[in-house]
């Protein structure tokens, strides 16, 4: 039976997609266009993770040891050889070779035995990466990280336009640089791995995969190979999470334990799918943009509302900034409480049973 979408989860969808691709023209500080490239790459990583979790039924705990994969190629080539296209091209082919190379090791030998063990194989595997990357300081700059150039076409001083003065030419007051270029270099190769990913679950593949996460003795009773199925998604997820670390390293110019291969990142990515909605590639644009936007915002928020309370009792001292995480907390609990299946799967079940 086919999955219906609710019209308004599309429209949220849609009304997220026209932000982020208007965003440098409506929030032209620094800070706001970090939280939009943040919110594209989050996207891509939180939909090839729904691949694993919410088309397949794998649970791993090693997708970011794939982003790290791709985010080390492109900084150790950028680093090594110098800005430029071609260090991007091979960190990034490098990066995704290695991701194919451990995912078809760590699939073959693990995706036999049944999901908690190996959730625990692929911690492990994530823990090993981390390690190796703080220990390896000659490759990786250990806990430091690696600090490098982006090509010269993502330069604050390049000038995409220049006006009859010969400056940078404005648009809407929006300087056409090399900054407002590397933004919109995440929001294209988020854009294109995304549309690749809806087409894959919209394939017979994709009907397999959810076969397989419905009954997997079903599935291989009717002919289906399950093990190679499940390896080929831990590799088709792996790869778009090492392209996703490969953009992410060229819009930050720094790469790190912490920006790449922190399990902080997996618990965010795991946040993000259950508040989107698993099984739902229109969840992972939902839960990741709400997710990165609390995370950088609701701090802010609740900083401006103690304030406009400060002569009230006991308010201001609840809403301090610093119990920010508090209240991230007890929102994530309402979200699930009232979205047990995420926002996108309960408002399109919803609709379905209207």
């Amino acid at each position: 039976m086919k999955n219906q979408t609710s019209p308004i989860v599309k429209l949220a969808v849609l009304a997220i997609a026209a932000a982020l691709l208007f965003w440098p023209f409506l929030f032209q500080d620094v800070r706001s266009i970090q939280v939009a490239a943040r919110i594209c790459v989050f996207i891509v990583l939180v939909a090839s993770y729904d691949l694993l979790i919410g088309y397949t039924g794998i649970v791993s705990f090693a997708h970011t040891m794939f982003f790290g994969f791709g985010s080390y190629g492109a900084a150790i080539a950028l680093d090594r050889m110098g800005a430029g296209w071609t260090p991007v091209l091979l960190g990034g082919l490098a990066g995704v070779a290695v991701s194919l190379v451990v995912a078809v090791a760590v699939g073959l030998l693990s995706l036999r035995v049944k999901a908690i063990f190996f959730a625990m194989i692929t911690l492990a595997a994530a823990s090993v990466a981390l390690v190796l990357a703080s220990q390896l300081s000659g490759l990786t700059g250990g806990e430091d990280g690696i600090t490098y150039r982006a090509p010269d076409l993502f330069k604050p001083a390049t000038k995409l336009l220049v006006d009859e003065e010969g400056k940078v030419a404005s648009l809407f007051g929006v300087r056409l640089n090399g900054k407002l270029a590397a933004y919109y270099f995440v929001f294209v190769s988020s854009l294109v791995l995304f549309l690749a990913m809806l087409r894959l679950v919209a394939s017979p593949i994709g009907t397999v995969l959810k076969a397989i996460r419905e009954n997997e003795a079903r599935a291989e009773a009717i002919g289906y190979r399950v093990v190679a199925y499940r390896t080929f998604v831990f590799c088709i997820a792996a790869v778009i999470a090492s392209l996703a670390g490969t953009v992410y390293a060229v819009w930050l110019k720094y790469t790190g334990p912490e920006t790449a291969l922190s399990f902080d990142i997996m618990i965010d990515i795991l946040l993000m799918v259950v508040i989107g909605g698993m099984g739902t590639m229109w969840g992972a644009v939902i839960g990741a943009t709400l997710m990165v936007l609390a995370q950088y915002y609701l701090r802010d928020l609740m900083g401006s509302a103690s304030e406009a309370l400060a002569g009230l009792p006991v308010l201001p001292d609840i809403l301090s900034p610093d119990r920010w995480l508090l209240w991230l907390g007890i929102v994530f609990i309402l979200l699930v409480y009232f979205f047990p299946k995420g926002i996108a799967g309960t408002l399109s079940a919803r609709g379905k049973g209207a």
